[in-house]
């Protein structure tokens, strides 16, 4: 095994969900944070952050990039090496885009690559999902794309799930944080057959609409029963900004993972005045909102040269 002292990586934010698909869908976007791991010859570790709201990231040991890198060293029974970590934030903390994904599989991923690659991409994926605990954002982040996960005997079954491409995705990503555990919190423990029986139908309307572009199936499609009812009153001006955004040409708005950002898809054509839509309806509310357009990033964790 080649052994190397430095790489550089960048880690796709993502958004899952997707409506019906609670805990079992999710999209890699092109928005994304870079780590950069170096071997130190002495010392433990150190950390540093730059780039948006980097005076929210603790750099001592709770670190959850660090935290990422000592358990692929656990899982190889090796000690880790000594080694500079420096992170460049371009994904929102606390916002439903995927940062905790994106520092558990930057942290697997630089220490597989310092160790020279001992573990597969289906073994960096499986401690990926141990770690989060549950695969819908740390799947797509690193293998890119839109990816179902569901359970196996043998483990997890990953699908890859055809995105058209005149499906554009619009997040507007409001100045203020919503934790997972919060929003968690909120949901019944138990839901009715009625319930279920609608995600099912739903999830696969979603698949089809996704595949096809059909936009009158993802108007449909996107709506939920499971987690988005019971959400949706932790986010100050939900309603405005899916009035506004489906007035604007929107398919339909879901919240993007846990939340606080909001996920509308669209065409092409209505992007820009769905863009700006939301951006008013959060603005009229007094709330600072970023909204823009993305896209689907298909190549998910990856080595970087500068």
């Amino acid at each position: 095994m080649s052994v190397v002292s430095c790489v550089n990586l960048s880690i796709p934010a993502t958004t899952a969900n997707l409506g019906p698909g609670f805990d079992c869908i999710g999209a890699a976007l092109t928005l994304s944070n870079e780590f950069k791991f170096t071997r130190l010859d002495r010392g433990e570790f150190s950390i540093t952050v730059t780039g948006i709201e980097a005076p929210g990231l603790k750099t001592d040991s709770s670190n959850l990039v660090y935290q990422a890198f000592v358990k692929l060293y656990q899982y190889i029974e090796q000690t880790p090496p000594s080694v500079n970590i420096e992170i460049k934030l371009g994904v929102p903390l606390a916002r439903g885009l995927g940062s905790s994904a994106t520092a558990i599989v930057g942290g697997l991923v630089g220490a597989n690559q310092l160790a020279g690659e001992p573990l597969s991409q289906s073994q960096l994926m499986e401690l990926a999902i141990a770690m989060e605990g549950h695969p819908d954002n740390v799947v797509p982040a690193l293998l890119g794309g839109c990816r179902l996960a569901a359970t196996s005997k043998a483990g997890w079954e990953i699908c890859d799930i055809p995105w058209h491409g005149d499906i554009i995705p619009v997040v507007a990503i409001p100045d203020f944080e919503l934790s997972t555990e919060e929003a968690r919190r909120v949901l019944p423990t138990q839901v009715s057959r009625a319930d279920a029986i609608f995600n099912t139908a739903h999830l696969g309307l979603l698949l089809r609409g996704l595949a096809t572009g059909r936009g009158d199936w993802l108007t449909s499609a996107l709506q939920d029963k499971l987690h988005q009812p019971y959400r949706q009153q932790l986010i100050n001006g939900y309603d405005a900004v899916n009035s506004a955004a489906t007035k604007a040409g929107a398919y339909g708005m879901v919240i993007s993972g846990a939340g606080p950002t909001l996920l509308a898809l669209t065409d092409q054509a209505h992007s820009t005045d769905v863009v700006a839509a939301m951006a008013t309806a959060w603005q009229q509310k007094g709330i600072k909102a970023s909204v823009r357009s993305l896209s689907i990033d298909n190549q998910g964790a990856k080595i970087i040269f500068h």
